[in-house]
């Protein structure tokens, strides 16, 4: 993954700031609760919800079980249709890749249809570095490349962000970016947007290169198919002579009956609109229709690695709705900028450490990023058991390191650091194997809980500060059950378990 977040805070120290912003907070409330029941009516709609759900998981569980035959028939595909394949390991691959092509052209600007892959690998500013100017078409995308900011949301990047900031930021760096805003713009939606509309026109008119990501692509015709509502993404998809798009190689379905299921969750997921209004599909260049020239970049960066995870790589199926951001309480209260990553939120805390690793502070600590209330799990149109992924991953942060590959199974890289928690572990894991230890540290504990302190020591503290500690009882259970039940009260627990047999 890119650089872009490196030096950020961890998770908690970033979050700890976030939830002091009052004005941040009640945009993400009114944002995140305003999409939240609009969705929930959307899905109400379809009687099949459930089903629709169950054959998307299966969709994506069979295409990554053979992602390697799929891979090599979009290859195929894209080829036979007249468009250029290219395969990138990692970011820097990639970023090399696309900056070549728009050299080759002799062009130094492009546009640019809305992309999390291309975030993900920090294509603008690579690009940037090489003398290249990436303008961003999307409105959320185009607020947050001219407030000098990072996105915050999946859907909407710029959900931390209201109307008068809008306005504030389209007066004051329009300007430097091309057309400038008109006088004394107002934060009516209709101004904003149609100040942005004029500005992006000159663009898209002028631009000869375009660059874009994919929502789907569809192995066997080797088709790409972006889903937008503004019509920025068509412009930046048609107009263009040169066309490159950066693709994860997990948007891989299939067959076009494959994508009937996803263009049916996903706008409902996501915008909670019955279809999207553009749906954008190409297939390689055709004489006298769009692009002369298209490349295709299939991108890894991380992605073998997570597929080599059985309990993580249910990730890949994402198909970014952001309904899982839309739900979550964490999300809500903390804001995207927390998790340190282009993928923020529930699925962003178990994407990011897989695709990055855990070795760093920020991505050690996303796993602890969610209350566990199973929210997300309960919305996700593919069914991506987010609360199972997040405790594995934590076990990952526990134990050691990375998974790496032994032989045909994926497991976990012994690393230093955390020793606190193994050693708990182990600790509790030994209390456990004995029961007669179990019962003397269980007295111990009652009889001393007078003088059991309020907050735990040391690293205890940072769980300690926001929680009270559990009483501990003045008798050990069993001791109470031996003196109040007798021994009628254990012939019968032994019966009980014996029957149980």
């Amino acid at each position: 993954m890119s650089g872009t977040y490196v030096g950020m805070p961890s998770f908690p120290k970033a979050a700890h700031d976030a939830v002091g912003n009052e004005t941040l907070r009640g945009n993400l409330r009114h944002a995140t609760h305003t999409i939240r029941a609009k969705r929930a009516k959307a899905v109400a709609e379809v009687s099949d919800w459930a089903q629709l759900r169950e054959a998307g998981r299966q969709i994506k569980d069979h295409t990554l079980r053979h992602l390697d035959t799929y891979l090599l028939q979009v290859e195929a595909a894209v080829t036979a249709a007249g468009g250029t394949v290219h395969w990138a390991a990692d970011a820097d691959e990639a970023n090399r890749i696309v900056a070549d092509l728009v050299r080759a052209t002799g062009e130094t600007e492009v546009v640019k249809v809305k992309s999390m892959a291309t975030q993900e690998i920090g294509l603008n500013e690579a690009l940037e570095a090489e003398g290249i100017h990436a303008y961003e078409t999307d409105l959320a995308e185009l607020i947050v490349q001219l407030g000098k900011d990072r996105p915050s949301h999946i859907l909407v990047p710029a959900i931390h962000r209201n109307r008068g900031e809008i306005r504030d930021i389209f007066a004051a760096e329009m300007s430097e970016w091309g057309r400038p805003a008109p006088e004394n713009l107002s934060d009516t939606p209709a101004e904003l947007a149609e100040a942005a509309r004029l500005h992006l026109r000159e663009k898209f008119l002028r631009a000869k290169v375009g660059v874009s990501g994919a929502n789907f692509v569809v192995a066997e015709t080797g088709t790409m198919v972006v889903v937008e509502s503004e019509g920025n993404g068509r412009m930046c998809l048609t107009l263009p002579e040169t066309l490159i798009s950066v693709v994860g190689i997990e948007k891989i379905v299939p067959t076009w009956r494959d994508l009937e299921v996803f263009l049916q969750t996903l706008p409902r997921s996501s915008t909670a609109e019955r279809m999207n209004p553009y749906t954008s599909m190409w297939t390689g260049t055709t004489d006298g229709d769009g692009p002369r020239d298209f490349h295709l970049v299939l991108l890894d960066n991380g992605r073998t690695d997570t597929l080599a995870d059985e309990v993580g790589r249910q990730a890949l199926r994402c198909i970014r709705c952001s309904a899982c951001l839309n739900v979550c309480p964490v999300y809500e209260r903390a804001g995207g900028h927390a998790y340190g990553s282009v993928y923020p939120g529930p699925i962003g805390a178990i994407l990011s450490p897989q695709l990055r690793g855990t070795e760093s502070e920020i991505d050690a600590s996303l796993p602890y990023a969610s209350s566990l209330c199973g929210a997300c799990y309960e919305v996700c149109p593919v069914a991506i058991d987010i609360p199972e992924v997040l405790v594995h991953l934590r076990e990952r942060v526990a134990q050691g390191g990375p998974v790496v590959r032994d032989g045909n199974r994926a497991v976990l890289r012994p690393a230093k650091g955390h020793a606190a928690e193994r050693a708990a572990m182990r600790a509790a894991r030994w209390a456990f194997t004995y029961p007669a230890a179990l019962r003397a540290g269980q007295r111990l504990a009652s009889g001393t809980r007078r003088f059991h302190p309020r907050t735990l020591p040391g690293p205890g503290r940072a769980w300690s500060a926001s929680r009270d500690l559990p009483p501990v009882p003045a008798e050990p259970f069993r001791d109470w059950w031996r003196r109040t039940q007798g021994d009628a009260g254990t012939a019968t627990a032994a019966a009980s378990r014996e029957n149980e047999r």
